[in-house]
């Protein structure tokens, strides 16, 4: 098997994943899972596609996260590991995409408004 190349996005967070036959090894921007998400929540939601077709042993994946903070490169990183287990085995889709792994979270950030504290927060209406 050669190397498969996936990538997922979601807020401001793009992960670009590369796929190969091995171990079950799991390296992000050239540190291992572990050091990069240190929260266990984090690396569950990382693996959720492996552990879902019960592939976590079988493949390595190198990864390079860029943007966002770690909720949404994770789950950036889910969504590629996704995109590309689908690119090795087509069967994989309809659990993948039932499960969500494979719908893209459009949801953005809204940008702040001059004159206004937040996006939407108006500041204290003063009659006096």
């Amino acid at each position: 098997m050669e190397t498969i190349n996936a990538i997922g996005r979601r807020k401001s967070a793009v992960a670009r994943v590369y796929v190969t036959e091995g171990s079950g090894k799991i390296i992000i921007n050239k540190k291992d899972i572990e050091t990069y998400f240190p929260s266990a929540i984090l690396r569950y939601v990382v693996k959720q596609p492996l552990l879902t077709l019960g592939v976590e042993e079988k493949y390595d994946i190198k990864a390079n996260l860029d943007g966002g903070g770690f909720t949404g490169q994770s789950q950036a990183l889910r969504m590629a590991i996704a995109r590309a287990l689908v690119l090795i085995n087509e069967e994989d889709k309809k659990t993948l995409k039932t499960k969500g792994f494979l719908t893209r979270d459009a949801r953005e950030v809204e940008r702040k408004k001059p004159g206004q504290p937040k996006a939407r927060r108006r500041f204290q209406f003063s009659k006096r």
